[in-house]
């Protein structure tokens, strides 16, 4: 059975396509409003879209304890809309209505489609209890910019019912990842300087938690080896927190034989300062400040050689172009000359993908072929390459 929370927000109007989705689909559906909910969309068109009571409170029926009842029979949990209210209420264990009380007592997956205004959903409140909530196993779907209330534009709506509809259908279905272990590394190395400087990248560990979370939907045991992440990764994650391009060496390949798929999406520093000061480098009395710096190891280099018959390595390859070739070509020329499986093609000139919610790659073979493209969330380019990866494992 798929029980759907319904908050209220004005983009409960979309609500009943999705139960429709899941009713002509042959789900057992039964819907779960907030009071406020029922503002937008009367109970008389839930109980007709999927022949089911529509409650609200916990004392409509207290006999039945329905709350407990719902929570033990459902497959699945949505929440669509999940207003800013909702998620705060569901992040701090509130059990203050049907739908609430349901959510903290199943144990069922829960997925959240997200719907407020830009700036609700931007507030820290709102990431924290985002953050809190995914750390939790939950899934929160993407909030794709876009038309909102009124004239306002920008990040916040639901996602579209089909949406919703195929990533609760690929939750309920067989993971085609069930019984592998994927590594997956994240973030950006940062090289000390002294002890409060450091060398760095842009990256912001976004699209490596996107896979991670694609990776462990799809039914994988997945390890995390994060460098410099501050978002949390789901509950059930091994995460390996590091630091630099030599402990994330070190960490990657501890772990590599284990795996059966390897991603390498971390931002890894080809050069490190020979001789970081042991104490903070003053300016005064300086004019400038020469840097000795020594290259790092490769690491997708040494886990293509290592690797053993049947592991499938992605590698990643951020490139901006110059004036001897352009990104994708040199992203063609990396691909050839790592010799890993798939390769993940980033444009970055400018800045570009870094820290922002979507992303646009081409997936490249050993040869330097074009596999695929991907374009959207960077969850769905997540599940575009692990699809990929995928079909190389057979899967």
């Amino acid at each position: 059975m798929i029980v759907v929370g319904v908050a209220g927000g004005i983009a409960a109007y979309k609500t009943p396509v999705l139960v429709r989705l899941f009713a002509e689909a042959g789900h057992q559906v039964r819907v779960v409003p907030t009071k406020a909910a029922l503002r937008f969309v009367g109970r008389a068109t839930f109980e007709a879209l999927t022949g089911e009571p529509v409650l609200t409170s916990v004392f409509d029926r207290a006999g039945g304890v329905d709350h407990v009842a719902l929570a033990a029979s459902a497959d699945v949990v949505v929440v669509a809309p999940a207003t800013a209210d909702l998620l705060a209420r569901q992040a701090a264990g509130r059990a203050d209505d049907l739908l609430t009380a349901t959510l903290l007592a199943t144990g069922a997956p829960v997925v959240v489609a997200p719907a407020m205004h830009s700036a609700m959903l931007a507030h820290p409140a709102t990431q924290a209890n985002l953050a809190t909530l995914r750390s939790r196993g939950v899934q929160v779907l993407d909030s794709p910019s876009g038309r909102l209330t009124g004239a306002d534009t920008g990040p916040g709506r639901m996602e579209s019912p089909e949406a919703i509809f195929a990533a609760v259908t690929r939750l309920l279905a067989p993971g085609d990842l069930a019984g592998l272990r994927v590594l997956i590394s994240a973030g950006g190395t940062r090289e000390p300087l002294d002890p409060v400087r450091f060398l760095g990248n842009r990256s912001s560990g976004k699209q490596g938690l996107a896979l991670v979370e694609a990776a462990a939907a799809r039914g994988a045991r997945v390890s995390l080896v994060a460098a410099n992440v501050a978002a949390p990764a789901p509950h059930g994650v091994e995460v390996v927190p590091v630091g630099t391009a030599l402990e994330l060496q070190s960490a990657m390949t501890a772990r590599a034989r284990d795996a059966d798929l390897m991603v390498m999406a971390a931002a890894v520093a080809d050069f490190r300062p020979a001789a970081p000061a042991t104490a903070k480098i003053k300016r005064q009395g300086r004019d400038g400040l020469t840097l000795e710096l020594v290259a790092n190891p490769d690491v997708l280099a040494g886990l293509a050689a290592a690797r053993r018959p049947g592991q499938v390595l992605v590698g990643f390859a951020a490139e901006t172009g110059d004036a001897a070739a352009g990104p994708l070509e040199q992203a063609v020329a990396k691909a050839r000359r790592k010799g890993v499986d798939l390769t993940v093609a980033n444009v970055v000139a400018g800045g570009a993908v870094f820290g922002a919610d979507s992303n646009e790659v081409v997936l490249l073979d050993a040869a330097g072929g074009e596999v695929a493209r991907a374009a959207g969330s960077k969850r769905v380019v997540a599940d575009a390459i692990l699809d990929a990866a995928a079909a190389r494992l057979g899967r």
